[in-house]
């Protein structure tokens, strides 16, 4: 096979101040897409956000998750089996221990289907996204499950209750990868000076848009204009796994008018992105991530989490501008016709 490398344009836009629990810095975002207006948009963002005081933004919990599937004869088995493995969780532990430095057993879920038993072991990967090694770690625990309960039969590696790159509510339950919410208070007076827009216009469509649009069209624990395409091209950008738009856009944007300002943020609960990893070591992407100050000497998985920070607040950016453009009738299509059809 010849290798070679499609060219996606890459634009740094901002700066942005962002600050919160594990981040105060002021950096500028980096995006890679074909859709040129998204530039345009993210910067206009970053910069009001920036005018505004800064974005606050915090990692509410993590975890990387891989779902097995098993077949027992029949259904009562497959409970036992299960009460066997429930029983044995602190050595299921350990198994996990012996496939990685840095993978770590923090939780599991399971469901019985007919003689069907489906496990979701959840996961803490370091500064990895962590797909690889959770997959490693649940062959070993199924050897080790299999091992302990001979009732059992290996049926597959993934049994699809993960849920990888697929929408489902049961990530947005219980989680999977970075749960990141980013928020902002921007003054009436600078919602009119760079959006062109009002709080209350703002709010207002978020509503019936983003709450009521989604809910009419049947969306699955969601409810944004386009988180996606600032996923996209920050994933790309960083060297992520683009296909993890899919889960990772299922986030809710939430708008609310406090004494006149106006509050906006995003909570994006299934967040996949890390430091290390497959991806990571092209020269682009380890300039990049240099630049994100993501190449620092800091604990397990701080840097993983410094990154999903800056993405949640590139979303943000993006998601507020676009919101204050549909509200204004012809500005969104004037954009895309000046940027993309000159």
């Amino acid at each position: 096979m010849n290798e070679s490398f499609a060219n996606v344009p890459l634009q740094w836009v901002g700066p942005v101040a962002l600050t919160g629990p594990e981040i105060n810095v002021t950096t500028e975002l980096p995006l890679a897409t074909y859709e040129t207006p998204l530039f345009a948009s993210v910067n206009r963002g970053a910069r009001v956000a920036t005018a505004s005081g800064g974005i606050k933004a915090v990692v509410i919990d993590e975890r990387m998750s891989r779902s097995v599937l098993f077949e027992a004869p029949d259904a009562i088995i497959a409970l036992q089996c299960l009460e066997k493995i429930r029983a044995d969780f602190v050595n299921l532990g350990e198994v996990v221990k012996g496939t990685s430095r840095f993978a770590k057993l923090i939780d599991h879920h399971a469901q019985i289907a007919g003689n069907l038993l489906f496990i979701r072991f959840e996961f803490t990967t370091g500064d990895a996204s962590g797909h690889n090694m959770v997959t490693q770690a649940s062959e070993a625990l199924m050897s080790h499950i299999i091992e302990r309960c001979s009732e059992l039969k290996y049926e597959s590696l993934s049994g699809n209750f993960c849920s990888d790159k697929k929408a489902t509510g049961v990530n947005g339950i219980l989680g999977r990868g970075k749960y990141v919410i980013a928020e902002l208070t921007i003054p009436e007076k600078l919602v009119r000076t760079y959006l062109k827009s009002t709080p209350e216009k703002i709010v207002q469509l978020n509503i019936r848009k983003n709450l009521i649009g989604t809910m009419l069209a049947g969306g699955l624990r969601s409810a944004n204009a386009h988180y996606a395409n600032m996923l996209l091209a920050f994933y790309l950008a960083t060297g992520q796994d683009a296909a993890n738009i899919i889960e990772g856009s299922q986030g809710i944007t939430h708008a609310e008018v406090r004494d006149g300002d106006l509050w906006f943020s995003v909570t994006i609960p299934n967040l996949i992105v890390g430091s290390v990893g497959n991806g990571k070591g092209i020269p682009f992407v380890e300039d990049v991530l240099s630049k994100l100050g993501c190449r620092e000497d800091r604990e397990p998985g701080a840097n993983a989490r410094r990154l999903a920070l800056i993405c949640a607040a590139s979303v943000l950016c993006g998601e507020l501008s676009l919101m204050a453009a549909l509200t204004n009738p012809g500005e969104l299509m004037d954009a895309h016709r000046k940027l993309e059809r000159s």
